[in-house]
């Protein structure tokens, strides 16, 4: 297995949780499957589709095997995974670390190689491994090393991501266990809140998370707007955001070297979302091969403004500046802050990720106008 292969850069891709829940068969798979390849998806590098929890049998088969619900999947999911691979995609499936999963279906507490040896034989790419109902004596770093060490003994290459929600200090140990990809915070939801309040803890660990070990913020909600089965995600006060705050999202999941992995129906996205999902210059942000941290500078002028600074490849810089007040505000930041000194001459060319357009060259310092909730972004090099 080549750990950097799997999770060189953070994985992209769909999940069915927040639109489908339960409510998923293989027509459906078939369906996104298509439209992430006929929409353009797939050639901006989400590749992972990926079935959440409610995909199998209540219980397991007398021999202890995990058996996929017949009614949703009539030819078995090899025959859905075969369709997936065969479009250029990569397959996800879902499991959990207690005895059950999250919605109640059998989980892989004490079947851990069983289970990665059959995901194996199935043709599976990708695990989201969960941490609901395992024993209360019972750590959720051991089993998730189990997991880790049953799936690296599969005989195929399986990236695991770590559904641990932040946890038993998480960011200390989840690398040495073998994760790809680990969840530091509960799940999102469809509201301005949430975004901000994930991002704020994710800005408390900036340090945490690497090539072959990505913090995962958890699916991005871009294009739900208050829709969707799942019931966590369109509770009360969970009816969408607007388009500067989806694009703040976005933005903030591709500057902190998140996971993109979408939530919402790709099928009847609107042109406004299909835009952002594709945004290529926020996507070679977030997958920018050297995956390195942003530092946050704030804003003197507003307590809610803040600008984060990413070093990228071939020595550009992405430069995020985001306001969470509830008013429009006048922010920047100062060059000196980047350890550009003014003395000698230096200056930054700005390119904006939002209008891919030449934003000009910049000397001592940078400053723009940014709305409520909104955001801008720039790509910057030294001139």
């Amino acid at each position: 297995m080549n750990e950097m292969r799997l999770a060189a850069t953070p994985p992209m891709g769909w999940n069915s949780w927040n639109t489908f829940y339960d409510q998923y068969n293989e027509d459906v798979v078939r369906s996104i499957a298509d439209a992430m390849v006929r929409e353009g998806y797939a050639d901006c590098g989400y590749k992972y589709l990926i079935l959440d929890d409610c995909w199998s049998l209540r219980d397991r088969d007398e021999n202890g095997r995990l058996v996929p619900d017949p009614a949703k999947f009539p030819g078995g999911i090899e025959r859905v995974i075969e369709y997936v691979h065969s479009l250029g995609l990569k397959f996800g499936l879902y499991s959990c670390c207690g005895v059950r999963t999250c919605a109640g279906y059998p989980g892989s507490f004490e079947h851990e190689r069983q289970d990665a040896e059959q995901f194996a034989a199935w043709g599976v790419d990708y695990l989201k491994f969960d941490n609901c109902h395992r024993p209360a004596s019972q750590g959720t770093e051991m089993l998730y090393r189990r997991m880790s060490y049953a799936l690296r003994n599969s005989g195929r290459d399986i990236l695991l991501a770590a559904c641990q929600w932040g946890t038993e200090q998480v960011e200390n140990w989840i690398t040495s266990c073998g994760a790809h990809t680990y969840r530091s915070t509960v799940d999102i939801q469809d509201s301005w809140s949430s975004v901000r309040s994930i991002t704020e803890q994710r800005l408390q660990h900036l340090n945490d998370g690497r090539p072959g070990c990505f913090n995962d913020m958890d699916m991005l909600i871009v294009g739900m707007n208050g829709k969707g089965l799942n019931p966590e995600t369109s509770a009360a006060g969970c009816s969408g955001c607007t388009p500067d705050e989806y694009q703040s999202h976005f933005a903030l999941w591709c500057m902190l070297n998140s996971p993109l992995i979408i939530g919402s129906d790709l099928r009847s996205a609107d042109s406004r979302a299909k835009e952002l999902l594709q945004n290529r210059d926020l996507i070679r942000i977030n997958q920018d091969p050297e995956g390195r941290t942003c530092y946050k500078l704030t804003c003197q002028c507003s307590p809610d403004a803040f600008t984060l600074i990413r070093p990228l490849s071939g020595g550009e810089y992405a430069v995020g500046i985001f306001n969470f007040g509830e008013k429009e505000t006048m922010t920047g930041f100062p060059f000196w802050d980047m350890g550009l000194s003014s003395c000698q001459g230096q200056k930054l060319r700005f390119h904006d990720c939002l209008t891919h357009e030449n934003a000009g060259v910049y000397s001592e310092s940078f400053s723009v106008s940014v709305p409520a909730h909104g955001c801008r972004v720039y790509l910057c090099s030294a001139e």
